[in-house]
């Protein structure tokens, strides 16, 4: 199982540190060609979920892998399925369905690590 969750967490971190790195420094002109919501959504509020992104990509990792506080995996890993929760729920009023796999993948990615954490901490 613990093997498992390293896989998840660092596919994870890994996709979370991109993607939350490009909306906490890219302009709304470098983010829309890939991510159309930004029209219609204040730039702070880009900027703050790119920064959640990234601490949910360090939390995933670094309390497991140094032994403090490992319960915060969990935590991280339940807030970015808090994270796609919410992106689903943008790509749907914006009638962008046809756009909702990679969120589902991830949140599904996300409430696995979740209760992977669960079994071995």
């Amino acid at each position: 199982m613990e093997l498992a969750y390293w896989i998840i967490a660092v596919l994870l971190a890994v996709f979370y540190l991109y993607a939350g790195g490009k909306k906490a420094v890219q302009s709304r002109e470098q983010l829309q060609p890939m991510m159309g919501w930004v029209d219609r959504t204040p730039m702070p509020l880009v900027r703050t979920i790119g920064i959640l992104e990234i601490l949910g990509a360090a939390g995933l990792i670094l309390p497991p892998l140094t032994g403090i506080t490992p319960w915060l995996a969990v935590v991280a890993a339940i807030g970015l399925v808090l994270i796609q929760v919410g992106g689903i729920t943008v790509h749907l009023s914006r009638n962008e369905a046809r756009q909702i796999g990679l969120n589902i993948a991830l949140l599904v990615a996300a409430a696995v690590a979740a209760w992977l954490t669960t079994t071995w901490l």
